[in-house]
C-alpha cells in the first residue's frame, strides 16, 4: 500500500528534471503516491522492461502487483478503491510510464476504461460483483470499443446486440483492446435498437474469441488484441443500465486521456534525464558533449517542453479536483503532452548517437511508444478538431 514519505529536497536549488519545482505543489498524500510508485516501478518493473518489450508482452501478475500499491482505481470512491486526487492518480500514471508507456496503459485501462465505466454507468449489483477484485489485482477488464472499420468514428459501429428473450446477443468485431486475452471481463459497446449500450461480457462466454496482435513495432510491453463475437450470450443484468448513447463510453476515454496526459510528462522525463546523463560523460575533442553550445540548446529546449508537460498536466489535475474539467480541456492537454514528449524523445536520441537506437538506453523505447500514444485515445487530428469547434462553435467532424 501506499505509504508517507519525505517532501522534496529543500537543499536543492534547480531539480533537473523538475526545473519549476512544480511537484511541490503536491500534497503529502500525492507525494507518498510519488515515490511510492516510482520507487517500486524503479526496483521491480525497470529491470524487466527490456525483456517485456523483446518479447511483445506483459505478465498478468502486474495486475496483482498494481492492486497491492493500491493504485487500481483509485481515483475513484468505494469498493476497496482508494478515493484519490485527480493529482495523485496522475503522478502513478507519470511515474509508471516512466519505465514505459506500456505499464501506464494497463492502469489505464483497468482504471479508467473498465472500472470506471462500472463504477459510472453500472448498478450497484455490478459494482459490488466487480469492483473489489479489480481493484486488488484479483480481476481484470478490458474494454471494446474501436472497431477494424470504427476508430476516430465510434458512432459508425457495427457490432450489435438483440434481445433473445430474457438475454442479449452480441455480434461483432472489436480492435486494438488491451489485455482482451488476460483479461476476466470485457466492457463491450454495441449498438441497439435504441442507440448504443454497454455490456458487461465475461471473457469466458461461449462465442468470445481473442486474439493478440503480436507484430506490433510500439506498445510492445503490453497486450493488444482483436476480437471477436459470435452470438455471444448475456443476461439483461449484463447491461450497464446508466449508460445510454456515446456520451457513456466517451466520458470513459477522457478518463484515461487524463492519465496519459500525466504519463507523457513521465516518458519526457526519462528520456530527458538519459540525455543529460550521457552528455556528461560522453567525450568529444577532449571534453564531455554537454559543453558544447548545440547540445546545451538541445538540452534547454527539452527541459521547457517537459516544463510546458508538467505545467499542463498538475493545471488539469486542478480544474478535475474543482470539478469544472471539460473535455475539450482534456483534449488539448493530450496534444500538447504528446507533442512535447516526442520532441524531448526525439532531441534526446540524437544526443545519444547510434547508442540511443539500442535497449541500452531507454531512449528509443520511449519515442516508439509515444509514436503510438500520438494516436492512442483519439488521433491529433481528433483533438485539433475537438478545440477548433470549441473555439468556432463550429464542428469540422461532419
Amino acid at each position: 500500500m501506499i505509504v508517507a514519505s519525505a517532501s522534496r529536497r529543500e537543499s536543492d536549488v534547480v531539480d533537473n528534471d523538475d526545473f519549476l519545482a512544480l511537484d511541490d505543489q503536491l500534497d503529502d498524500a500525492e507525494c507518498s503516491v510519488r515515490d511510492t510508485v516510482r520507487a517500486y516501478a524503479t526496483e521491480h518493473f525497470l529491470p524487466r522492461v527490456d525483456d517485456w518489450y523483446q518479447s511483445g508482452e506483459l505478465p498478468r501478475q502486474i495486475a496483482k502487483e498494481l492492486g497491492g500499491l493500491g493504485v487500481l482505481g483509485m481515483q475513484l470512491d468505494g469498493y476497496g478503491c482508494a478515493n484519490a486526487s485527480p493529482a495523485a492518480y496522475g503522478v502513478a500514471c507519470r511515474e509508471l510510464e516512466a519505465v514505459d508507456s506500456g505499464l501506464r496503459s494497463f492502469l489505464s485501462v483497468q482504471s479508467c476504461l473498465a472500472m470506471y465505466a462500472i463504477h459510472r454507468w453500472g448498478d450497484e449489483d455490478q459494482r459490488r460483483e466487480w469492483l473489489p477484485g479489480m481493484a486488488s489485482g484479483d480481476a481484470l477488464g478490458c474494454f471494446g470499443l474501436t472497431e477494424p472499420e470504427s476508430g476516430s468514428d465510434p458512432s459508425s459501429m457495427r457490432t450489435v446486440a438483440r434481445r433473445d428473450g430474457g438475454d442479449w446477443v452480441i455480434d461483432g468485431t472489436k480492435a486494438w483492446m488491451s489485455n482482451g486475452t488476460i483479461a476476466d471481463v470485457a466492457i463491450i459497446w454495441a449498438g441497439t435498437e435504441r442507440g448504443p449500450r454497454g455490456f458487461l461480457m465475461p471473457t469466458s462466454a461461449p462465442g468470445y474469441t481473442a486474439t493478440e496482435i503480436r507484430d506490433k513495432l510500439s506498445l510492445r510491453a503490453s497486450v493488444s488484441t482483436n476480437l471477436r463475437l459470435e452470438n455471444v450470450r448475456v443476461p439483461a443484468s449484463a447491461m450497464l443500465p446508466l449508460a445510454r448513447g456515446l456520451k457513456a463510453p466517451l466520458s470513459c476515454l477522457n478518463e484515461a486521456r487524463f492519465g496519459i496526459v500525466w504519463g507523457l510528462a513521465g516518458a519526457a522525463r526519462t528520456c530527458y534525464t538519459a540525455a543529460l546523463r550521457y552528455a556528461g560523460r560522453r567525450r568529444q575533442f577532449g571534453r564531455p558533449i554537454a559543453g558544447f553550445q548545440l547540445t546545451q540548446r538541445k538540452l534547454a529546449t527539452m527541459v521547457v517542453e517537459l516544463t510546458y508537460a508538467g505545467l499542463t498536466a498538475l493545471r488539469l489535475a486542478q480544474l478535475k479536483r474543482d470539478g469544472t474539467l471539460t473535455p475539450e480541456q482534456i483534449s488539448l492537454g493530450k496534444l500538447a503532452n504528446a507533442r512535447s514528449a516526442i520532441e524531448v524523445a526525439r532531441a534526446a536520441r540524437t544526443i545519444l548517437g547510434a547508442n540511443g537506437i539500442t535497449l541500452a538506453h531507454p531512449v528509443a523505447r520511449h519515442l516508439a511508444n509515444l509514436d503510438a500514444v500520438l494516436t492512442v485515445e483519439g488521433t491529433e487530428e481528433v483533438h485539433q478538431l475537438i478545440i477548433g469547434r470549441a473555439v468556432t462553435g463550429i464542428s469540422a467532424f461532419r
